[in-house]
């Protein structure tokens, strides 16, 4: 039987590389299939990575692409320990709310997208909340 493997969970898929500078800093310099983080603080989410968009309630404007991406690959790197989350995510939340600022989206509405992801975004940065694999067809599920 052939399988195939995948994850769930996922609406967008970024279809060129995505480089910007941030205030986030690794102690060491982070290389991921799909994220590298250097110790300047230059994040590079590469063509393919697949993200939620925006959570909870939000709806996805274009307003919180751009920030949403950036702030699920820096949930991702807690996610996988790279990152400290104790350290590292309130500067990412405080990041998504600035991009969508940058991005158009009045400072009401930032501040509750900041106050969502405070609220509700604990598990998701949690090393214990990473998606699982998920085999297909069903014979290949063991």
């Amino acid at each position: 039987m052939e399988c195939i493997s995948f994850k769930d969970g996922y609406k967008y898929q970024l279809k060129e590389d995505y480089i910007t500078q941030i205030s986030i800093i690794p102690d060491i310099p982070i290389k991921t299939d799909y994220i590298d983080l250097t110790i300047t603080g230059q994040i590079t989410v590469k063509n393919g990575y697949a993200w939620d968009g925006a959570s909870g309630p939000a709806i996805d404007f274009p307003s919180i692409m751009r920030g949403s991406l950036v702030h699920d690959a820096l949930y991702q790197l807690m996610r996988l320990s790279h990152l400290d989350e104790d350290i590292h995510r309130e500067p990412a939340d405080r990041l998504l709310q600035k991009m969508c600022r940058e991005d158009g989206m009045n400072a009401a509405a930032a501040w509750l997208v900041y106050q969502g992801v405070r609220l509700g975004g604990d598990p998701a940065a949690d090393p214990a909340s990473e998606k699982p694999i998920i085999k297909a067809p069903k014979s290949c599920q063991k």
